[in-house]
């Protein structure tokens, strides 16, 4: 493991310990300089193909799951760390699913899964650009929805 901070190739493990997503976190103290930096080992998955609404088809790629649910949280007191929750789980759904391919779809529903749990202005912003209201009456549908949804645990 090469040093981020003097590019020395030797290192020792000082602590392991595995995280929630299934890694494994190392910290390592370099032999060069003493200085101490985390690393994270993660068993390698076949890689998942996304099938685009349009049929195209790409390689899963998580950090566009992070920057669409950033971006649906953007201005709102959603904490890093439950993102990182959120693309974790929906990471790990897709990876772990027995099937090579998944549709754009399912990963957009998983996502408003998450947010409507996790904040619902965040949820209906992803929402929006997920799913193409084409006019206000079909925006109205969805909030209605939401706010049938959330009658029903106080009855």
């Amino acid at each position: 493991m090469k040093c981020i901070y003097c590019n020395c190739t030797e290192s020792r493990v000082v602590d392991s310990r595995p995280t929630e997503d299934g890694a494994i976190r190392r910290r390592r103290e370099c032999e060069g300089c003493q200085r101490r930096f985390t690393t994270y080992e993660k068993i390698e998955m076949l890689p998942t193909v996304v099938i685009k609404k349009d049929k195209r088809r790409e390689l899963f790629d998580a950090s566009k799951v992070r920057n669409g649910i950033i971006k649906a949280c953007e201005k709102r007191p959603v904490p890093m760390e439950e993102i990182e929750k959120l693309v974790s789980h929906v990471e790990n759904s897709v990876c772990r699913q027995t099937e090579l391919e998944v549709t754009s779809e399912r990963i957009g529903e998983m996502i408003m899964d998450g947010l409507k749990d996790l904040d619902e202005v965040a949820y209906i912003r992803f929402a929006s650009v997920y799913r193409q209201f084409k006019d206000v009456q079909s925006f109205m549908e969805e909030l209605q929805q939401l706010l049938d949804n959330q009658k029903k645990p106080e009855e």
